[in-house]
This record gives C-alpha cells, sequence and structure tokens, in this order.
C-alpha cells in the first residue's frame, strides 16, 4: 500500500522540500517531472499546485497534500464540499520564513482609499477570487473582483484600483508604492487528507507520523542544544542564566562537585549567552544542531 501525496508546486515548493529534508524524507525534484521521488516506498509524491490541491484532495485523486488555509476556503467558497477535508497537521512554515502569509487588501500609496467602503463601485484584482468577494459582501460593498494571473502588485492605478494579494513581509507592496489598507485573512500551510484517506487505518497512522516529524523539525528551526558542565556552588548562577524549552537537564558527573547541564535555546540567543555562562562559572560549553524536537 502507498500514500498519495501532494506536494505545493510554485513559491512553497522549496520550502517544503527542504522541511520534508529536516524531518527525515528526502524527495527529489526533476524539473522534466511533476512525479518527485521520495526515499519512503510508502510514499507516491505529485507536483499540484497549491491553488488545486484541495481539489484533488478532496475529490480522492491524492490521499494527502500540503497547501495553504487560503487556497483551502477559496476551495471550499466554490464548487468544492465542505466537510471533505480534513487537516492532519498546522504547519507554519511560507517560503520565506517560518510565520504566515496575511492576504491584505492594498490601494496605492496616493491614494485616498483608507477602508473598504471607500472602493465602491471599484475594481480589485486578486488570484483570492472568492474569499475576496466574500470579504467586500461582508463589508456591504459592492466591487468588481477580477482574477488575476500574476504580477499584480503592478496593476493599480491603471488596470485595477486595488488589490488583495498574499505578503510575508509587506516589501513587495511597498516597493510598488502600495499601501496596506486592511488585512482579509491569515494563512498558513495545512497537512490535509481526505475523508476516505483517514478511514483506512494504514494511512491514517502513515499521515500521524509524517505530520508529527514535520511539526517536530519546525519546532528545532531556529534551536540549538547546549551542554556544559558547571561546579555545584556555580549551579544556581548558571540556571538562571537558561531560558530553557521546558526545564534543564541536570545530570551528575564522575566529580560529586560538578553536574552537567543539557538545555535547547533559541538559536539567536547563543552569541549573547555563551560569554555570559563562562562568566558565571560554566565550563566544557558545546552548543550543537537540532533536526527535531518532538513536544
Amino acid at each position: 500500500m502507498k500514500l498519495k501525496l501532494g506536494i505545493p508546486k510554485g513559491s512553497l515548493q522549496d520550502a517544503t522540500v527542504q522541511l520534508f529534508a529536516r524531518a527525515g524524507f528526502n524527495i527529489y525534484v526533476s524539473s522534466r517531472s511533476y512525479f518527485p521521488s521520495v526515499d519512503d516506498p510508502e510514499i507516491d509524491c505529485m507536483l499540484i499546485r497549491a491553488q488545486e490541491m484541495a481539489r484533488y484532495v478532496s475529490d480522492g485523486v491524492l490521499d494527502a497534500g500540503l497547501t495553504g488555509q487560503d487556497w483551502i476556503a477559496e476551495h471550499e467558497l466554490g464548487d468544492g464540499k465542505t466537510g471533505v477535508l480534513t487537516s492532519v497537521a498546522d504547519l507554519i512554515y511560507a517560503k520565506q520564513s517560518f510565520g504566515k502569509v496575511r492576504w491584505v487588501l492594498a490601494a496605492p500609496e496616493d491614494s485616498g482609499v483608507q477602508s473598504a467602503r471607500d472602493l465602491e463601485g471599484k475594481t480589485i484584482a486578486t488570484e483570492l477570487v472568492r474569499v475576496t468577494s466574500q470579504y467586500f459582501k461582508k463589508q456591504n460593498v459592492t466591487v468588481n473582483v477580477e482574477f488575476s494571473w500574476g504580477a499584480t502588485e503592478v496593476k493599480p492605478p491603471v488596470l485595477a484600483d486595488a488589490i488583495v494579494e498574499a505578503t510575508e513581509t509587506g516589501s513587495t507592496l511597498r516597493a510598488n508604492r502600495l499601501r496596506i489598507v486592511d488585512t482579509i485573512m491569515e494563512s498558513n500551510t495545512q497537512l490535509i487528507a481526505n475523508k476516505t484517506a483517514l478511514g483506512d487505518r494504514w494511512k491514517k497512522t502513515k499521515l500521524e507520523n509524517i505530520a508529527l516529524l514535520l511539526k517536530a523539525a519546525i519546532e528545532a528551526q531556529g534551536r540549538v542544544g547546549l551542554m556544559l558542565n558547571v561546579r555545584k556552588h556555580d549551579q544556581p548562577a548558571v540556571l538562571a542564566l537558561l531560558p530553557a524549552l521546558q526545564r534543564p537537564t541536570i545530570s551528575a558527573l564522575s566529580d560529586a562537585e560538578w553536574v552537567a547541564v543539557n538545555t535547547i535555546i533559541e538559536e539567536r540567543t547563543v552569541r549573547d549567552l555563551i560569554p555570559k555562562l563562562k562568566a558565571a562559572g560554566a565550563q566544557g560549553i558545546v552548543e550543537y544542531p537540532l533536526n527535531k524536537i518532538v513536544l
């Protein structure tokens, strides 16, 4: 038996392949094929655009796949049946960072648009047509929502009055002299499966194991392990410096006057922390990388 798994093609592709590698699954993508190979004989992969992933998983063409909450919502607001898809794992990562993506309403910097109501009767360009239409409907604002095939940021003010676009940092919007008016939704990647696949005990267990490892890889991102030795009389001062994930592990050494301390910390704090630990009496300090943290 094999699990049919969809990998998002496009902006999320590289980040997804890298995440799977940290989780222990090596996916090999060829520019000539939509069927990547993976070093797990129980998985068959297929590259599918994130925008279409929910439809193919819902229809049973794929057992599971990775896509954003935005495209799941877009699918279910259209012809997609609700209640068919289940989120197996909430995975907060994006193409540039380990964070959420915002879909924002943006207008030219020099326009007078301050809210959605200022766009009554105007044209909005976006890839997220159904979600955008629902947003303006809730605002009781009548607009013309047009599908954009890409390069959406360049369309105002000539081809559209405003846009709804995904952003992580807002830098592309600012570069095109656009100002964020409102946030329509936040989105992050989901590992989704259809209920038929989850009804199969083997596939359900396989997906749960994949989800466990993917979440563990995300938890480890930006963190490192730290080991050190310290005399018992210096232990309180050293422990006071350590922001542990849970609590530091303290182990006895062969010399009764010393203990070993093992903990997990944010990598960005290491350069400031190690000199302080040394000054507080720590010795034999070792920093080591982490691949996974299972909570």
